[in-house]
């Protein structure tokens, strides 16, 4: 054994356990999906024969894909462009502040630790229009709203989104601007400079790589919705909530078409990575420009 060891540069030695759970829980799993996209594998046959890239023509195909891709699409523009904006401004007030700030940060961060089907759960009971606290108080004031009716149910999910993670936009950026130079600042604040000119001027471009990363995790978190699809609306009223993972869902388990399901999966992850990928190349070549 000491032998075999001695043998193992020792970064590598370091680098095994890790490189060993990377294979077994990532690796693996993403090439039997991927092997199963390339068949008709359903659970009912337990088996399928090898059709190449027919369940990709046939997902690219599907108008009901295509659907649930813009649905959540929909989703993310909503619940992404409010929790940054929400979260930049909850960042700056935090701040400022000057009393009890441990404990209003640690408050404002409890959401984000809650799982997602507890606080699905919670508003499903919450916004319910016959036994909901919300509905019932709003009636009280001459508005009547159903949360989940055609036309809000999706607004509704991204709102819940929104309460949860917005917490995590503001983590980052109150860390991107407590790290700030303040010399810019000061120069700034001597000069004249007016409190949105500042903000526009140096803020924004100091937070830029903060936001940038903000924006793309939760960019990939928020197509990821299921949960709250699941607990809360079903994929209704009339599909108007049904997004692609719960497409997936209802194709690989509830219809056992696996082998369908995993192409929709891969035709996800290669809609969402390609434009990142680009995004970092442009990125790196005008870092090696500068």
């Amino acid at each position: 054994m000491e032998r075999i060891t001695s043998k193992i540069p020792f970064r590598w030695a370091l680098l095994a356990p890790l490189i060993l759970l990377l294979a077994v829980f990532v690796a693996y799993p993403l090439g039997y999906s991927f092997y199963l996209s390339l068949t008709d594998f359903t659970l009912l046959q337990r088996s399928g024969e090898f059709v190449g890239f027919d369940q990709y023509s046939k997902v690219l195909a599907n108008d009901d894909y295509w659907t649930s891709m813009r649905i959540t699409g929909v989703y993310v523009v909503i619940a992404v462009s409010l929790e940054l904006v929400l979260g930049l401004l909850i960042a700056m007030a935090l701040q400022q502040q000057r009393r009890a700030r441990n404990i209003t940060r640690a408050m404002l961060l409890v959401p984000m630790f809650i799982a997602p089907v507890a606080i699905g759960l919670t508003f499903r009971f919450l916004l319910n229009q016959q036994l909901g606290v919300i509905p019932v108080l709003l009636g009280k004031i001459g508005i009547e709203i159903d949360f989940f009716s055609p036309g809000l149910a999706l607004i509704t999910l991204a709102l819940i989104d929104v309460w949860q993670w917005t917490p995590f936009m503001v983590l980052l950026f109150l860390s991107g601007l407590e790290s700030r130079p303040q010399a810019p600042l000061e120069a700034a604040r001597m000069d004249g400079a007016s409190a949105w000119l500042t903000f526009r001027a140096l803020t924004l471009r100091m937070l830029a790589p903060v936001i940038t990363v903000a924006v793309i995790v939760r960019v990939l978190e928020a197509s990821k919705l299921f949960e709250y699809v699941y607990v809360v609306t079903g994929g209704g009223p009339g599909g108007s909530t049904e997004s692609v993972q719960y497409l997936m869902y209802q194709t690989g388990i509830r219809f056992f078409r696996l082998g369908e399901a995993s192409a929709m999966a891969f035709v996800l992850l290669a809609i969402l990575l390609i434009p990142i990928v680009l995004f970092f190349r442009g990125m790196r070549r005008e870092g090696a420009g500068a």
